[in-house]
């Protein structure tokens, strides 16, 4: 027994604590008490529950002196006080007391440099091991003398019986304490609670103390040492595009970029959507899923077997695993010299080019805008694809302004040479249920062609609506593509479906730009719906 492992300490009482155990071990218990079940290959599947998602509104961060004049207060990041932080923990302690419960030492942030030791306490014996699949894992030499810098208490059986009286919104909460280094869960089960609690906390504290620049991001390194960057929402391609034979995975999720231009893992795992998998499309994920692994929410068919198809519990079925059950990784998980990061977005409205270079500017406006496009089917109600921002790709983690992140990156990219590339995964020769998705194979020879070199000197033209950057050529991909507009039967339609996404663009960033410096605005779409186009025809 480490000395630091009592628990009382934290005024946890009577507990009977299981510490540091194996994914094995974990499996078992989970098993045992009738929480979950195995697959046909003896993956661990479990439900989650209520909650088979994040909830955003049921996020706050503790306002006291460390947080009031940095974070940026609003529906993101909700305040709370200390008190009511105070009151709600040791509800959360007095629930666990008394109780079986599993406790894990873990870090996150790969660079030695920035490691941050986390212990995790955990009224689930399976949150245990997502925790042990999500975080770094330490030695048992590392573990004998460890002091951690944050603790995680996740207690899904407790809700709240007066939301009101703490100044919360309902039973649920995830709440982050910079003062006393505490993320506290409560009434979920979901376990991205706790990972994206985490990843919430360093996006404050790197960037402030650290001088690095935190990012919601996918990375991988070439065979010449030759680091890029993905950034995307949901279904753009991130994990899909990251995962390349010819090219080591850093991490599909978290990273963090330092002043000395190494990019590192927060994570030692991943944790990936599954819904409609199949071996053909996502063959890394697809094989993760062996012991070790747990399945959140999936369905079984009659013979015990997953299928990925059935959304009946929800859309966002998922799997965790470490990240060694990835063939082609970055040992060490972190690498140096950046040399092209690309946006991902899925444009639904079949406007945006393929691949267009960014300048400075434009990418720092681009990122603070966090573009993709729902599609109809995604959620309910969605018949006609409609715009939707994520600042930094990342808006419900970044306790900070946009534009910090967004002045932070220019800087960086400009400082390392870094090329910045958009990159639309989405619709082409029309919006979605008239033209179609741009095909996989011409998305990745555009990345290709990127990473090779190849872009760098053939001639672009600027788009006259977004001031984009389109190359002329691009090997592997039918010149015609690369300028949407040619795609587009009538070249009026086009024009008027790329006003109202400038237009989107534009009054998405109207609640950034009191923030923002003249070369970022400067980076938007050039056309707002009041300019007259007929110059153009």
């Amino acid at each position: 027994m480490n000395p630091t492992h009592d628990l009382e300490l934290y005024g946890l009482k009577d507990v009977t604590v299981h510490w540091n155990l194996s994914p094995e071990e974990l499996q078992k218990i989970t098993i045992e008490k009738g929480m979950g079940k195995e697959t046909l290959n003896g993956t661990l599947a479990i439900n989650t529950g209520k909650f088979t998602g994040r909830s955003p509104q049921d996020r706050f961060l503790v306002k006291d002196d460390y947080t009031a004049d940095k974070v940026w207060w609003g529906k993101t990041n909700k305040p709370i006080s200390t008190e009511n932080f105070n009151r709600l923990k040791s509800e959360v302690l007095n629930y666990l007391s008394g109780k079986e419960i599993f406790a894990r030492d873990g870090y996150v942030c790969a660079d030695p440099e920035f490691r941050t030791n986390i212990r995790t306490v955990t009224e689930y014996p399976w949150s245990n091991m997502f925790v042990y699949n999500m975080f770094l894992r330490p030695s048992e030499k590392e573990l004998e003398n460890f002091k951690e810098d944050w603790l995680i208490l996740c207690a899904p059986g407790y809700e709240c019986p007066d939301p009101k009286g703490y100044g919360i919104r309902q039973g649920n909460f995830s709440i982050l304490n910079f003062t006393d280094k505490i993320a506290l869960v409560g009434g979920s089960a979901y376990t991205g609670e706790m990972k994206k609690g985490i990843f919430s906390a360093l996006n404050l504290i790197l960037p402030t103390e650290r001088d690095v620049l935190p990012m919601h991001c996918s990375a991988n390194v070439g065979k010449k040492g030759d680091t890029a960057i993905f950034f995307g929402l949901s279904g753009t391609g991130k994990t899909t595009l990251s995962a390349d034979p010819d090219r080591k995975l850093i991490g599909d999720d978290e990273h963090g970029w330092t002043k000395d231009n190494t990019i590192f893992n927060f994570e030692g795992g991943c944790y990936a959507k599954v819904i409609d998998l199949t071996e053909e499309k996502e063959p890394d994920i697809y094989r993760a899923i062996k012991p070790g692994a747990i399945l959140e929410n999936v369905v079984f068919k009659d013979n015990g077997e997953v299928d990925f198809e059935d959304s009946s519990i929800t859309q966002n079925t998922r799997v965790s695993y470490p990240i060694y059950h990835i063939e082609n990784i970055q040992e060490t998980l972190y690498a140096n010299n950046p040399k092209n990061i690309f946006f991902l977005t899925c444009d639904a409205f079949g406007v945006l080019p393929p691949v267009s270079k960014l300048t400075p500017g434009q990418a720092a406006y681009h990122f603070i805008s966090g573009y993709t496009a729902k599609v109809a089917g995604t959620e309910a109600g969605i018949t006609e694809p409609v715009p939707s921002f994520s600042a930094c790709f990342g808006e419900p983690f970044m306790p900070l302004h946009p534009t910090v992140y967004g002045e932070m990156l220019s800087k960086k990219m400009q400082e390392a040479g870094v090329n910045v590339w958009l990159i639309n995964t989405g619709w082409s020769a029309g919006p979605y249920g008239v033209g179609s998705r741009i095909k996989l194979k011409y998305t990745r020879a555009m990345i290709t062609a990127i990473l090779n070199g190849d872009l760098d000197d053939v001639d672009y033209e600027q788009n006259f609506i977004f001031g984009l950057y389109m190359p002329k050529y691009c090997p592997g991909v039918p010149s015609e593509l690369l300028d949407p507009m040619n795609t587009w039967l009538q070249k009026g339609a086009y024009v008027g479906k790329a006003i109202q996404l400038a237009h989107s663009f534009h009054l998405n960033f109207e609640k950034f730009a009191r923030e923002a410096s003249q070369q970022i605005i400067e980076g938007g779409p050039l056309i707002d719906e009041h300019h007259h186009l007929h110059e153009h025809f």
